[in-house]
């Protein structure tokens, strides 16, 4: 089959690779009809390349059709139309019945003090091969595939594999009062769908931040107040304008929808970059014990949050010797909720909207649809936010 595969910083290429099989009787194995390029796929191509092995295959966004099916996977059959977790639970663990499943106990990834594993990632979460392919071997099959129904096109169901939980936990961890506010920093495909969640969910005022033309065109047509980065000579001024729209207080609750690679981190990202050029041996065990994120986005969003007020961090950061403002925290009394999305945990709550009214907007959610083989041009398209590239999907 063909697959897209990591050889190298900023080097992703579509190769003919073994098709996967049953290894276990809870695998199943799905051929993948779409499949999509999220910016937790950037990290790899940019900043997490010292965990990253040349032939890795990418993708953690699927759905497809069941091919074939392990001797115990009882609820599957091959033939159905599946969603896959971009996360790999049991269903069955302490962790899992505590709606927990990025954190399951049967595939934890131990060695390296890890959660869940996860498909296409890095080594710390286990190298599973990924999506981003035309056949996928999904572990523990019994539990993690999410039925969808035939007929409509898999734009309307596709984003139950990341997106939409991973919005859906970023708000539902923001704990917004009802009628209340809250600012989203990062208008990507997550932090778009946590605008239109959050609004359906009933806040009051929904503010989105972003330095990107057509990120902030999308929000503001689904009813954002959106804030261009670029029109403030300084994150004072972003945060006294927010502030002067609710009370002098600024909002209920921030969502950072950025992460790691935010702007504004010169010198975090000099050191990124030099982890990430050292060969593999060396730039492992460097980022693993002194690696830091670029946090422009997160200071940010701890500057900007009301006293009292909630911050949920959506966006993937990495590092492990981080500075961080804790006297503003605790001064603030600030809460934080984080975390990869449990998917499962929230699956049955959204998929009553992905109905014909399409209130999320999912249909037509995707701004770029291309096939397999154009990978390489989707990766870099997507990490330089050219030609109004928000959602990539990708079609084997």
């Amino acid at each position: 089959m063909k697959a897209v595969t990591w050889q190298g910083k900023r080097d992703v290429r579509v190769e003919t690779v073994p098709d996967p099989q049953i290894q276990e009787p809870t695998d199943a194995v799905v051929r993948i009809t779409s499949t999509g390029l999220c910016g937790s796929d950037l990290h790899l191509y940019e900043v997490l390349t010292p965990f990253m092995t040349p032939g890795d295959i990418l993708g953690h966004e699927p759905i497809g059709i069941v091919e074939e099916v392990g001797a115990a996977v009882p609820d599957l059959k091959a033939g159905d139309r599946v969603v896959v977790p971009f996360q790999i639970a049991c269903g069955t663990c302490w962790m899992c019945l505590n709606s927990l499943p990025t954190q399951c106990e049967t595939t934890q990834v131990s060695s390296e003090g890890m959660g869940a594993a996860l498909f296409g990632y890095t080594r710390l979460y286990g190298s599973v091969p990924g999506a981003q392919a035309g056949y996928l071997r999904v572990p523990q099959a019994q539990f993690g595939p999410i039925k969808v129904p035939e007929g409509p096109p898999d734009d309307r169901f596709v984003y139950l594999s990341d997106v939409l939980p991973t919005a859906w936990q970023a708000v539902a961890y923001a704990d917004v009062p009802p009628g209340g506010s809250v600012a989203v920093l990062g208008l990507g495909p997550i932090g778009d769908m946590a605008c239109r969640i959050a609004r359906l969910r009933g806040a009051g005022r929904v503010f989105g931040v972003d330095l990107v033309g057509e990120r902030l065109r999308r929000a503001r047509a689904r009813g954002v107040e959106t804030y261009d980065l670029r029109a403030f000579d300084s994150e004072k001024e972003l945060i006294t304008a927010l502030r002067d729209e609710t009370d002098g207080r600024g909002p209920d609750a921030v969502i950072d929808a950025v992460g790691t690679e935010a702007h504004g981190s010169a010198a975090a990202r000099l050191v990124q970059n030099a982890a990430g050029l050292l060969p593999r041996a060396l730039g492992g065990p460097l980022a693993e014990r002194f690696s830091v994120d670029r946090l422009a986005a997160l200071r940010t969003a701890i500057e900007l949050v009301r006293r009292g007020g909630t911050l949920s961090l959506t966006g993937v950061y990495g590092g492990t010797a981080d500075p961080l403002p804790l006297l503003t925290l605790f001064d603030k009394q600030v809460q934080i909720r984080m975390g990869q999305a449990n998917v499962r945990r929230w699956a049955d709550d959204i998929l009553p909207y992905l109905t014909d009214e399409d209130p999320l907007g999912v249909d037509d959610f995707a701004t770029h649809r291309l096939p397999l083989a154009e990978a390489p041009h989707a990766y870099e398209m997507f990490q330089r936010k050219q030609d109004g590239a928000v959602k990539i999907l990708l079609t084997p």
